[in-house]
């Protein structure tokens, strides 16, 4: 059991709570001990990261009392109470008002580990759900994936607190991998329909007659509300919208006519399709197209971005280096500048599986940046290319890396990094304020 599980253990009898706590310590858990169920009050709330262990009979409020409470803080936080012979009937009253389990004294300690493990990984699951619950209705989280301080990531998040805030229909575009679910959901979470419904449906993974059933209805008994139904209110997200058949463009379009002026459900359109030579005015009716595109947002290709993909390479090697737990690969001038230079046909969703290889085979103590570079071109083909950029811009960015990378190895300290850097005080302060970078986002 992970520790940063805790177990809070309520008991008025000293010799109880504290050899409780002693052995779910030795089981892994961490424990922490109250004296009162007043007590434990003033620090269990929602979103307590843990399990609490109760008893039943206590003076001042009891256990049934304590129970009542938590559960009105947080029905989800498991309770196991703790019983005296003869008050079973009690504890059944107790699992019938919310209590995850109980046991009775004298009780095996092997019994109340087993309880504890399973309460944690009920509790645990509980919070990741709201934690992802959240996250995918926090606009200002949701904007913060959005990483980068290039221009034109700056205006994109501008752009998505603006039209978030407007009413109309929305088209997404950019090419595949740059974001465009991710600004849907951005898009929704920032605007006043963020407590409703956020629905959505890729028109390219169904067949027309089974889409038209899924976005308009009747579906059949059982097969519940058709998604128009279902985002009422709220915002219908159109993945792949390029797949729209010609009648169900035309249903579509008639939908939004019957609407009116604010729509009470907004769609978000979403172009995934680049053919050569095609784009989304081509394979939309031109009607549908500018009711969609009255409000547009394009996102923009990885290889526009400038320094941002060194940014973003090391947060994602970072993050896969704690996950298989080893070291995130140095990244050498020259695999800087190649990381800029590529021209990265996948360009967000391919940076990610380069930094996951990259963490992989640092691991192995094997391979390059530069050998999973060229593979991945050789891999991907033909592809756009980058326009060449100043020397300059190759050496502030690789600057900017390395002064981040070594800030967050040394966790903010100052000292530590002018030592590795060979740095006066005076000059990092200097490069630091240039770059944006700030001591306090490394503490």
């Amino acid at each position: 059991m992970a520790r940063e599980l805790k177990v809070a253990i309520i008991d008025d009898e000293q010799d109880m709570r504290q050899s409780i706590s002693q052995w779910l310590a030795l089981s892994g858990f961490d424990t922490e001990t109250y004296a009162s169920a007043e007590e434990a009050l003033k620090i269990i709330g929602a979103d307590f990261p843990g399990v609490v262990v109760t008893d039943i009979k206590m003076p001042g409020m009891d256990g049934m009392a304590l129970l009542k409470r938590l559960m009105g803080l947080d029905s989800g936080l498991p309770v196991i109470m703790i019983t005296g012979h003869g008050d079973v009937p009690m504890a059944v009253e107790a699992m019938r008002l919310g209590a995850f389990d109980f046991l009775e004294k004298p009780f095996n300690p092997e019994r109340m580990t087993e309880l504890a493990k399973r309460a944690g990984q009920m509790r645990r699951l509980t919070l990741d759900n709201r934690a992802l619950r959240r996250e995918l209705s926090d606009g200002s989280v949701l904007i913060k994936k959005l990483i980068g301080t290039s221009p034109d990531m700056e205006r994109l998040r501008e752009d998505i607190l603006d039209l978030g805030q407007a009413d109309g229909h929305v088209l997404i575009d950019g090419e595949t991998g740059t974001g465009k679910t991710l600004t849907a959901h951005a898009l929704h979470a920032v605007g006043p329909r963020a407590g409703k419904r956020f629905v959505s449906v890729s028109c390219a993974a169904l067949s027309e007659d089974a889409l038209a059933a899924r976005l308009f209805g009747p579906m059949g008994e059982g097969a519940g509300l058709p998604l128009i139904e279902e985002a009422r209110g709220g915002t219908l997200c159109l993945e792949d919208i390029e797949a729209l058949s010609p009648p169900l463009q035309a249903r579509l379009l008639t939908l939004i006519n019957d609407q009116g002026t604010p729509p009470e459900t907004r769609i978000v359109a979403i172009c995934n399709d680049h053919e050569q030579d095609r784009t989304i005015e081509d394979v939309l009716r031109p009607d549908l197209y500018y009711r969609l595109a009255a409000l547009k947002i394009t996102l923009p290709p990885l290889r526009a971005r400038g320094e941002d993909i060194l940014t973003l390479f090391t947060r994602l090697s970072e993050q896969f280096a704690e996950e298989y737990g080893c070291d995130a690969p140095e990244v050498s001038a020259q695999e800087a500048a190649q990381l800029l230079q590529a021209p990265w046909p996948g360009n967000v969703r391919q940076l990610i599986n380069i930094a996951e290889r990259a963490v992989l085979q640092n691991r192995r103590g094997s391979g390059s940046i530069s050998s999973l570079l060229m593979a991945d071109t050789e891999t991907a083909g033909p592809a756009m290319t980058t326009e060449g950029k100043p020397l300059k811009d190759y050496v502030e960015a690789f600057e900017k890396m390395l002064i981040d990378n070594t800030m967050r190895r040394h966790r903010g300290s100052i000292a530590a990094v002018m030592d590795e850097l060979c740095l006066p005080r005076r000059t990092l302060n200097e490069k630091m304020a240039k770059y944006g970078l700030s001591r306090s986002d490394y503490l």
